[in-house]
């Protein structure tokens, strides 16, 4: 392994090396360390398995014994890192009792399933991301209200503020590629500062990883400048529900082609049974692509978010929105998830469940009509209410256990319940001027 990974630095010629990997939260948790040292370390490298057992503010929900675990460090995850010269990131994952618990290895499982059945996966993420004119000192000394909005005059997709703001836009989207991710685009969106990452697709692995580092790059470029970016799904009534859409295709691992085209343009019988069994699965494990409390507020009605289980060819309120083709651009796309969903466990949950409804030979319900997001066509299957619901349909779904692990299934239920628990009791300033005064 030595030798993998000293050619692989040498590729880079890289002398810091940052070695973590993403939880569930989607937090990188890394290490610092000089070449010499990191070379050292990867001869016995391990890493604190209170990863696959902690919420997002690093506090304890399960688990029983916590110590230093064995990771596999991956070269083939390693990539530039813009941050510091000769720097690079590499992704080194648990190895130990915690392996099958963690993000990256559930796709793995899939993906590796996926090749068992001839196929190639090809993904993508498009988020939506939302820019403070706030630091992290002054979001603090402000308690999180009353926010300086970063471009406020924004309107959807406006080459004004394009045009204003292009400095900082350039300099983000220098970020994010000066971390090797295969970046498609970055332009303005809807609302008060926010703007559209959207994802080159790539291949397996590498598109969620991608994805991830997206937003580390995002963050840090903001922090830089001293703003802020925020993936969270529904900032209140000021901003938009932002989200975080994967688009998916399947290709035949001898030829290359993409399996979802067809010559007609029209969505084919392998994506129809793959919508099938995205539309029997993501109901009972929909938590793996809605993991935080207010990610439910996005799906509230008046929001552009599908509310339901549905799919169509090319409408944007739909929860799987087909683009056919009669070439190597026919997709899937997933329009459900939140900007903030953890990019490892949605991409697993399209892929499993897709699999998993070309494997049983799923049919697929007819289409929906065109209609407005809150619609709910009859027998459609709705989304959980929030995250509680979520968390209790995927502990006792057999179908998300026999896909996705139960020891995984159940360690995740415990960690959404604990994030769930966590807001319970919290009180906003709305909900205290609707009902302090009786």
């Amino acid at each position: 392994m030595n030798n993998t990974l000293k050619a692989t630095l040498d590729k880079f010629d890289a002398e810091i090396v940052h070695v973590g990997q993403f939880d569930y939260a989607s937090v990188f948790r890394e290490r610092r360390l000089r070449r010499e040292q990191f070379l050292d370390w990867a001869g016995d490298p391990r890493f604190a398995n209170v990863l696959a057992y902690w919420d997002s503010s690093d506090n304890l929900f399960g688990g029983s014994s916590y110590y230093t675990e064995t990771v596999e460090i991956d070269p083939d995850s390693m990539r530039a890192n813009p941050s510091e010269p000769g720097a690079v990131s590499v992704i080194a994952e648990l190895s130990g009792e915690a392996k099958e618990l963690m993000p990256r290895q559930v796709l793995r499982r899939q993906i590796e399933r996926a090749a068992k059945m001839g196929f190639k996966v090809d993904a993508g993420f498009e988020f939506e991301l939302l820019i403070l004119d706030e630091d992290a000192t002054t979001a603090r000394e402000k308690g999180f209200e009353g926010l300086g909005k970063f471009a406020p005059d924004n309107k959807c997709w406006s080459g004004t503020t394009a045009n204003t703001h292009a400095e900082f836009i350039a300099g983000m989207e220098a970020e994010i590629l000066g971390h090797d991710v295969s970046l498609y685009g970055l332009g303005v969106e809807l609302g008060p500062g926010c703007l559209e990452a959207t994802q080159g697709a790539t291949e397996g692995l590498r598109a969620a990883d991608d994805a991830s580092f997206l937003r580390l790059a995002a963050r840090s470029y903001a922090r830089k400048q001293g703003k802020t970016v925020s993936f969270m799904p529904y900032m209140g009534a000021d901003y938009p529900g932002i989200g975080g859409h994967c688009v998916m295709s399947l290709r035949d691992a001898e030829t290359g082609a993409n399996l979802f085209s067809s010559p007609d343009g029209k969505t084919n019988e392998l994506a129809k049974k793959f919508i099938a069994g995205m539309m029997a699965v993501v109901p009972e494990a929909f938590a793996m692509c809605t993991s935080s409390v207010n990610a439910y507020r996005r799906l509230a009605p008046g929001s552009w978010a599908p509310k339901s289980l549905t799919w169509a060819e090319y409408p944007f309120t739909v929860a799987v929105r087909s683009v056919p083709h009669e070439g190597p651009r026919a997709r899937l796309e997933f329009r459900v998830p939140p900007a903030d969903c953890n990019p490892y466990l949605t991409m697993a949950l399209m892929l499993g469940a897709g699999l998993d409804g070309l494997e049983r030979d799923l049919p697929a319900p007819a289409p929906s009509e065109a209609a407005h997001p809150d619609f709910v066509p009859e027998g459609a299957a709705r989304f959980p209410r929030d995250l509680s619901e979520a968390a209790d349909r995927i502990a006792a779904s057999e179908d998300a256990a026999r896909i996705f692990g139960a020891a995984f299934t159940e360690n995740f239920a415990a960690a959404c319940r604990a994030e769930y628990a966590s807001l319970a009791t919290a009180v906003s300033a709305q909900e205290r001027a609707r009902y302090l005064e009786g």
